[in-house]
Parts: C-alpha cells; sequence; structure tokens
C-alpha cells in the first residue's frame, strides 16, 4: 500500500483529554468529558461543544458532518461555528486526516475503487480538494490489485455461467465498487485469461 499511515483523527485525539486540548477549549478551567443531555441552556457553547465530542468518542467524523449533527440539535449557526473553530484548533478535528483515514480503511477492507472513495467522501462533506489528495494516496497498481481480488473472489461462484455473461457481470461488478471501465475491463480479461477461457475481448485501452 502507499507509504503514508491514515490518522485516526477520533481514536488519537478524543480520547484522554490532553492538557492542551482542555486548555484551549475551557481555557484551562473546565475538563472536556462531555456533560449529559441536560447540558444548561445558559451554556449553548458548552453543549455544542460536548455533543461534538459524544459523536467524536462514537468514530472519526468529518467538520460537516458535526455541523449537520449540531443543526439538527438546533444549535444556533454562530455557536456551531465558533465551537467547531475550536475543535479544528485544538486538533480534534481534521479533515485531511479523516480523509485519509476513510480512504485507506476503504480500500483495505472494502476494496472500494477511486471513484467510489471519492464519493464516500463527497457524502460525508469532505471538500473536493481534500478527497482529491486523500485519493491520491491509492497506488494504482494496489487499486488494480483490489480489483482482481475482487473478480477472483466472484469468479469461484460462476463456473455455470457462458463467458460473455461472466463479463458483463464482473465489469458491471467493479463498476459499482468506483473502478474505472478501462480498469475493470484489462483485469476481467486477464482473470478469464488465467482461469483458462478462450474467450477472446478487445484491447481496453479506450474503455473508460
Amino acid at each position: 500500500m502507499g507509504s503514508r499511515r491514515a490518522a485516526d483523527p477520533g481514536a488519537e485525539r478524543a480520547g484522554g483529554g490532553s492538557k492542551a486540548v482542555s486548555e484551549g477549549m475551557n481555557g484551562g478551567s473546565r475538563g472536556l468529558a462531555p456533560a449529559g443531555d441536560s447540558a444548561p441552556a445558559k451554556d449553548p457553547a458548552g453543549a455544542a461543544r460536548d455533543i461534538c465530542l459524544r459523536l467524536l468518542t462514537a468514530r472519526p467524523r468529518s467538520r460537516a458532518e458535526l455541523a449537520a449533527a449540531l443543526q439538527r440539535k438546533g444549535v444556533e449557526p454562530e455557536v456551531a461555528d465558533a465551537v467547531l473553530g475550536r475543535l479544528d484548533d485544538v486538533g480534534l478535528i481534521d479533515d485531511s486526516a479523516f480523509a485519509e483515514m476513510v480512504v485507506q480503511s476503504g480500500h483495505r477492507h472494502r476494496l472500494m475503487g477511486k471513484r467510489a472513495l471519492s464519493a464516500e467522501l463527497r457524502r460525508r462533506g469532505v471538500a473536493d480538494e481534500t478527497a482529491l489528495e486523500a485519493v491520491s494516496t491509492i497506488e494504482s497498481d494496489d487499486e488494480e490489485r483490489a480489483a482482481r481480488q475482487l473478480v477472483d473472489r466472484k469468479l469461484r461462484t460462476m463456473s455455470g455461467l457462458d463467458d460473455p455473461t461472466r463479463v458483463r457481470r464482473l465489469v458491471g461488478m467493479l463498476g459499482r465498487r468506483g473502478y474505472s471501465g478501462g480498469l475493470a475491463y484489462r483485469v476481467v480479461r486477464e482473470a478469464l485469461r488465467d482461469s483458462g477461457s478462450s474467450l477472446e475481448l478487445a484491447d481496453p485501452e479506450h474503455v473508460t
């Protein structure tokens, strides 16, 4: 895989309530431990902060996901912006690290292609530039190996089908997983050839 290791902004930074984080969020006078749901209405910033910390404890989130959660809870926009800005300042929100974590996890464990990974980051509200940088950490060879894993796994269940049907279904499966048409077609062609198929497929160079 790529040389960069994905950071986990929730697991690494939200836990423990370090002195630096505590001082950054509370001026050194209060800890970061989330309050209960009955946070006093006279402290809307504190209540909003606690909502974010509970969400970050469950799993890493993007800034956009936290903003949407605060909006659903009825937090005023200016309060939400201030709280999210403070969380960003102390390192509890880091969309670059979050995006890289999502990409590496999705590629390694779910064998997602670059197109699907980009779509996942957009769904989570990550900026296009940040998403592009994270997806670019997936090397072309790694993406092709993941696609081949999917094809080899699926081929084992398709012994009773003719080659044209297998091609159609395998290419479609890779397309749904976010692989480009050219890559999908090439991987399927090579997998069928290696399995002993005599089907002749055209060069996929111009398939997109």
